[in-house]
C-alpha cells in the first residue's frame, strides 16, 4: 500500500496521542476514517479536527477490550464505508505497580486493552481487509516490547505478546498472500497522556503521589511528538516494513535490548530504584 487516498482506515484509541495524529496525517492524504475510543470528548475533538478536509469521517464509542464491541464495530465500519482498508490498533493504557503488588484486577484491565484489544482488532477486521483485496493491520507494541523495565511488568507482558502475536502474523500472511500485510510498531517516548492516565499502586506511591510531576518528567524525556510518530509509522506502512522503530531513542533502547541482559538490567534496576 504506497498511498491513502481513497483507502478507509480504522484506527483505535483516536480520541487523543498517536491515534489523533495517524487520523489527521490520514485523512489530509485522502484517506476516509472510522475512528474509535472510549472517550467521548477526546473522540468529539478528533472527529471535528478531520470532518473538514474532505473525507468521509465516522466515530464510534467503543471498549477494545469487549470481544463483541470490536466485532460489531468492524462490520459497521464496513456497512458505513463500503469496505475497509487498514486498522490501527492503536488504543492502551499503563500501569505502575511490582509484580508482587500488582492486583489481578489490574494486570486482566491493562492485558484486556493492550494485548487483548490488538488480538479483537486483528481477527475482526482481517476478513474485511482480504475482501477488499488490499489492506495493512498495524499492531501498537513498545520498545517495552524489547527490553523489560521494573515496576512494568503488565505492559511488559502485553507489548511483547503484541510483538510475538504480530511478527507471526506477518509470517502466515505472507505463506498465504492475500493482499494483506502487517507491521509491528514499537514506539520510545512520544509525547502523549498515557502517564496522566495510567493506573498506580502503593509500590509506586512516589509517581502516583503527583500525577502532574510524574507527567512532566515524562514529558521531558519523551523525545517525539504524536505528529512525528504518525509520520514515520505510515512512512512504515507505505514501505510494508515488519517492524518500525519509532523515535531516536526507540533505536537506541533497540540497540540496549541486544547487548547481554545482565548489563542493561542492571543498569535499569540502578536508575528505577532512584524513583520508586
Amino acid at each position: 500500500m504506497k498511498g491513502f487516498n481513497s483507502r478507509v482506515a480504522a484506527i483505535t484509541g483516536a480520541g487523543s496521542g498517536i491515534g489523533r495524529a495517524l487520523a489527521t496525517r490520514l485523512a489530509r492524504s485522502g484517506a476516509d476514517l472510522a475512528l474509535s475510543d472510549i472517550d467521548p470528548d477526546g473522540l468529539a475533538e478528533t472527529l471535528g479536527r478531520c470532518e473538514g478536509l474532505g473525507v468521509k469521517v465516522s466515530s464510534s464509542h467503543v471498549d477494545v477490550a469487549d470481544r463483541e464491541a470490536m466485532y460489531c464495530w468492524a462490520d459497521q465500519v464496513v456497512a458505513e464505508h463500503g469496505k475497509v482498508n487498514l486498522i490501527f490498533n492503536n488504543a492502551g493504557v499503563a500501569l505502575g505497580a511490582t509484580i508482587e503488588s500488582m492486583s489481578y484486577e489490574d494486570f486482566e484491565w491493562l492485558m484486556g486493552i493492550n494485548f487483548w484489544g490488538v488480538v479483537y482488532g486483528t481477527k475482526a477486521f482481517l476478513p474485511h481487509l482480504k475482501a477488499s483485496g488490499e489492506g495493512h493491520i498495524v499492531n501498537m507494541s513498545s520498545v517495552f516490547g524489547l527490553i523489560s523495565v521494573p515496576a512494568q511488568s503488565a505492559y511488559n507482558a502485553a507489548k511483547f505478546a503484541v510483538r510475538g502475536f504480530t511478527d507471526a502474523l506477518r509470517i502466515e500472511l505472507e505463506m498465504t498472500p492475500c493482499g494483506v500485510s502487517s507491521t509491528t510498531i514499537h514506539p520510545g517516548g512520544i509525547k502523549t497522556a498515557i502517564v496522566r492516565n495510567a493506573r498506580f499502586d502503593e509500590s509506586t506511591a512516589s509517581l502516583a503521589g503527583d500525577i502532574d510531576k510524574a507527567q512532566k518528567r515524562f514529558n521531558m524525556i519523551a523525545l517525539t511528538t504524536p505528529e512525528k510518530a504518525a509520520r514515520q509509522i505510515l512512512a512504515a506502512v507505505a514501505k510494508n516494513r515488519r517492524r518500525a522503530l519509532i523515535g531516536p531513542d526507540a533505536k537506541v533502547i533497540d540497540m540496549l535490548g541486544r547487548l547481554p541482559a545482565g548489563l542493561y538490567q542492571r543498569v535499569l534496576a540502578t536508575g528505577a530504584g532512584r524513583l520508586l
